[in-house]
């Protein structure tokens, strides 16, 4: 009893002095980002299948919403791998309204161009000026999107990054429009929840955003609207993944797209 006793003062004191870290930290890099992300933004987050936007990206979405910006979402595909497009499109809608996105500023794609398949490779091309198309039309400067890794390495999120930076690298985004990519972690990373945060706090990142105990549990009511979705698993992974309360991203940078073709020359 004495040792169990022990184990739990000591959890305690390390989820408080995380907590502390984070408070500390937090005025500091709201100011940093207020900055950085300016207020009345219209930003754009790229998803590939209803319930992305709160697996993967709840604390991007709230931390913006928090910085007044004026979020709105494009999904490139119903999710009908099993034959559920039309529930999941509803999901979709009920978790973006919990996360701050209106419906009126919800575009769902549900072509056969880009089927909810890890199988199918979407065409770069295709997707960027679908993208491009939907930028100009509502003035985004700033899309937010996945990284090369995709955060599970999903072959449909690999696309939409694979895209964002064919028209970076091409120089076709309209002046001003940035992007931002989420950082994708290795598994054990990914599965330390709130733990990951000195780890994150340390690594090297453009934007962070960390979501406080009252918004965790808007990220838990949106992941919970994907009712298709909450398998045993998923429930495991609400609980224990760190992207349910942390985002580590980065700018899309030259550098990044150079070392990318670096890599695959490489390989």
């Amino acid at each position: 009893m004495e040792v169990v006793g022990l184990l739990c003062m000591t959890t305690a004191v390390l989820i408080w002095a995380l907590l502390w870290v984070w408070d500390s930290s937090k005025l500091k890099r709201t100011r940093e980002k207020a900055g950085l992300l300016g207020a009345g933004s219209q930003t754009l987050l790229m998803i590939a299948h209803p319930d992305d936007e709160a697996m993967f990206f709840a604390p991007t979405v709230l931390g913006l919403v928090r910085l007044k910006h004026q979020v709105s979402l494009l999904c490139f595909s119903a999710g009908n791998y099993y034959n559920q497009g039309e529930i999941r499109k509803k999901e979709l809608l009920q978790s973006c309204d919990v996360l701050g996105i209106p419906p009126s500023r919800v575009m769902i794609i549900d072509s056969r161009d880009f089927p909810d398949d890890p199988g199918v490779q979407w065409d770069t091309e295709h997707v960027a000026s679908v993208l491009l198309q939907h930028i100009k039309v509502n003035g985004i400067n700033l899309v937010v999107t996945f990284d090369a890794g995709g955060v599970s390495g999903h072959s449909n999120h690999v696309a939409l990054y694979a895209a964002v930076r064919a028209l970076h690298s091409e120089g076709k985004f309209p002046k001003g429009c940035s992007v931002l990519t989420l950082q994708s972690v290795n598994v054990l990373r990914k599965y330390f929840s709130i733990l990951d945060l000195p780890w994150s706090l340390l690594q090297m990142q453009d934007v962070l955003f960390v979501l406080t105990s009252e918004e965790v549990s808007r990220a838990k009511k949106a992941m919970s609207c994907h009712r298709t979705q909450l398998l045993w698993f998923r429930r495991l992974y609400i609980f224990f993944s760190r992207y349910m309360r942390i985002n580590s991203l980065h700018f899309l940078s030259s550098l990044e797209e150079f070392s990318d073709l670096r890599n695959k020359g490489e390989q």
